[in-house]
């Protein structure tokens, strides 16, 4: 991060300072109270449980060397406090700013499913050919995502930064902070139905990702999503469809798996280029698709875009496939919905195995549709015939419904994490392959962590 005094973040946030010395400088910024040093800024947040305000004079004490503040600052108070409305406006106009002393292609992902694998996709596939900066993990929310534009360097050529939301109002505002000039929407799903009430209401929230476009900027939609393909050659700005539709402006066919490896040939305008991408699945051949897009986008040749998709690698519990000893686990365990479940089964069913095991856990925030929601993933197992599946939770035992009313009899639902691994432990055979994916909440990185320590 780019040095700044206590006063210049004082005037870019509108902010009063307290006490301290206003030409005390910043080198970064902190909210988590564990991670202050010599140089922070500790921005103090408001959450459900906790109030972080009380924890700014530790953090102080502790070589922090200015925070923010929504109160008074305590008598004595040696270090700059600086005092604002509210103290998340506040780091969100301070990212917002700092992100505008640079002129960087920004490149915005969000929708419904999968905007961590697509940012990581793009990433890899511009990694040989800029200097990228990227959204680390999943720092996609009100907060994470206005610290990762800290992140950003002089060097930086590019970044490429995921952006989720969940509510009214939340993509407007981290639009603003990070003014992407490219966009990705990768799908419009049911994730967060429950407070959004409809995926029309979905897709206008997300769409508001491209609020900072000037007369330049490129929105890439999924044309194989039936509302986002509504969206193509309707907007005051270039949109860019990818898929496996003809129909889109960048498409694939002839896909196929070799050595937990895909390959797919890349159609556009007239011409034709094979890729290999080290990942399973056809939503990853979609992601790749985007990725190539942008690549072309910014002037990249299709050799060099195919080098950087070959470091591509799977994040931490998403889609991680484990060849563990004499069976094949793919860890899915960070978070689910509907349409990220359905894909994880299809995966699931691609992987030659004597025996596939799915182990799926309640799928959560789906509102009055979540019983059926959970239905219709245990049809969709049923049809394309997984061998086993194990269910947690209340929420999933109408998955396992849905599997045995449509021919899927070999299925077992359990209250708790721990007695679904024991139940599996005893049926996993040489030869099989088990997918364990379930809602956050539902912690189904326990069963994960269990069976590779066993």
């Amino acid at each position: 991060m780019k040095i700044l005094t206590v006063k210049e973040i004082a005037e870019i946030v509108g902010g009063t300072i307290l006490c301290g010395d206003p030409d005390t400088k910043i080198n970064n910024v902190q909210y988590d109270s564990r991670a202050v040093s010599e140089g922070t800024l500790f921005v103090p947040i408001k959450g459900a449980r906790v109030d972080a305000h009380r924890f700014i004079e530790d953090c102080l004490s502790n070589g922090a060397s200015a925070s923010f503040t929504e109160n008074d600052a305590p008598k004595g108070a040696v270090k700059p406090y600086i005092k604002v409305n509210d103290t998340l406006t506040a780091l969100q106009k301070l990212a917002g700013s700092y992100r505008n002393t640079f002129h960087i292609r920004l490149i915005g992902v969000t929708g419904s499913v999968g905007k961590t694998s697509t940012k990581e996709m793009i990433a890899a596939a511009l990694s040989k050919g800029f200097d990228i900066m990227k959204t680390q993990g999943n720092k996609n929310s009100q907060i994470g995502m206005p610290m990762t534009m800290f992140d950003i360097q002089d060097s930086n050529e590019a970044a490429v930064i995921e952006m989720g939301m969940s509510e009214f109002g939340e993509m407007e505002r981290l639009c603003s902070v990070a003014q992407p000039n490219i966009a990705v929407i990768t799908n419009i799903g049911t994730a967060h139905i429950e407070n959004l009430k409809t995926q029309e209401n979905i897709m206008r929230e997300k769409l508001k990702i491209t609020n900072s476009f000037d007369e330049n900027g490129v929105l890439f939609i999924n044309g194989d999503d039936k509302l986002l393909k509504t969206l193509h050659h309707k907007q005051k700005f270039r949109t860019v469809t990818f898929g496996l539709n003809t129909e889109c402006d960048y498409y694939a066919d002839n896909i196929r798996n070799e050595d937990f490896h895909t390959r797919f040939v890349c159609h556009h305008n007239g011409k034709s280029s094979e890729y290999t991408i080290p990942a399973l699945g056809v939503h990853n051949v979609t992601n790749a698709l985007v990725a190539v897009a942008i690549g072309e986008l910014l002037g990249l040749s299709a050799e060099t875009i195919q080098n950087g998709l070959l470091t591509y690698q799977n994040a931490p519990m998403r889609q991680q496939i484990h060849r563990l000893k004499d069976f094949v686990l793919i860890d899915d365990s960070y978070n689910a919905s509907p349409e990220a479940t359905v894909v994880s089964l299809d995966v699931l069913k691609s992987i030659a195995a004597e025996r596939s095991i799915a182990v799926l856990a309640d799928m959560l925030e789906l509102g009055e549709e979540a019983e059926s929601l959970h239905y219709n993933v245990g049809t969709h197992l049923a049809q394309i015939h997984i061998d086993t599946l194990i269910t947690v939770g209340e929420l999933s035992k109408f998955t396992a419904k849905g599997a045995k009313e449509n021919g899927c009899s070999d299925v077992h639902s359990f209250d708790t994490n721990t007695e679904a691994y024991e139940y599996l432990f005893s049926r996993i055979t040489p030869n099989s392959t088990i997918l364990v994916k379930g809602s956050r909440g539902m912690h189904t990185d326990e069963i994960v962590s269990k069976i590779i320590k066993k």
